[in-house]
């Protein structure tokens, strides 16, 4: 009974070293390199995407279409055309393509410019990852009518455009004002503080509060 219970503690104690040199030992996160679009098989079908022209953006877009042309092609390597007839901008992979999410900035940045912003400030969602396009009712805020909604506006422009340009100053963000609707480009954080101050002008805040309120932010920023 001895030499059993001997060789039994012998056994436990080898697992019990068995399981501290096993804890012991460092086990390394595999790396594996970015996957492209062109590495993922030859049978893969090409993406595409169709963006809607309005009809007061069809001028605009001829003229402008070689300086949206040239970064769709050269920096997003994604194929694009313009059709008339159908009045779409379409875009597509090929297999030059090497960012996945290639296709959705392409289309961001068409969307952008249909909605009214330069061409300079849309290449932005080309050139960085956290720039994207907010859209948001003046009445989801509050239900105004008439002239009380003519006057919201107002005070998210002020004179000359004096408010919605500090706004878009201090937030790093660019504001696009279309009938009711209110477009904001920047990043997520930029886009919720400039969209905080646009809400409060809506709900009746006057100008001065708000550039108060601006002027604090600013300066803490620079902290």
């Amino acid at each position: 009974m001895a030499q059993v219970a001997g060789t039994s503690n012998a056994s436990n104690a080898e697992d019990m070293e068995t399981e501290t040199i096993g804890t012991d030992q460092v086990i390394k996160k595999p790396s594996f390199p970015e996957v492209s679009v062109s590495k993922k098989g030859k049978g893969k079908k090409t993406q595409g995407r169709k963006v809607r022209v309005p009809i007061n953006k069809r001028k605009a877009l001829d003229k402008q279409w070689n300086r949206i042309y040239t970064p769709v092609v050269d920096q997003l390597k994604l194929m694009i055309r313009y059709k008339p007839g159908t009045q779409f901008v379409e875009l597509k992979t090929c297999a030059e393509t090497v960012s996945e999410n290639a296709l959705q900035k392409g289309t961001d940045f068409i969307t952008a410019f249909m909605l009214g912003f330069d061409v300079d400030d849309a290449l932005a969602i080309v050139r960085l990852d956290d720039i994207f396009v907010n859209s948001f009712d003046c009445k989801d805020v509050k239900m105004l009518k008439g002239d009380h909604l003519g006057r919201a506006i107002g005070r998210i422009t002020g004179r000359g455009g004096k408010t919605k340009f500090s706004i878009e100053n201090v937030t790093r963000t660019r504001i696009v004002i279309e009938n009711n609707k209110v477009h904001i480009l920047g990043s997520y954080a930029s886009i919720q503080s400039a969209k905080r101050a646009v809400c409060n002008l809506i709900m009746g805040s006057p100008p001065s509060k708000i550039y108060g309120r601006l002027r604090a932010m600013q300066s803490s920023s620079r902290i």
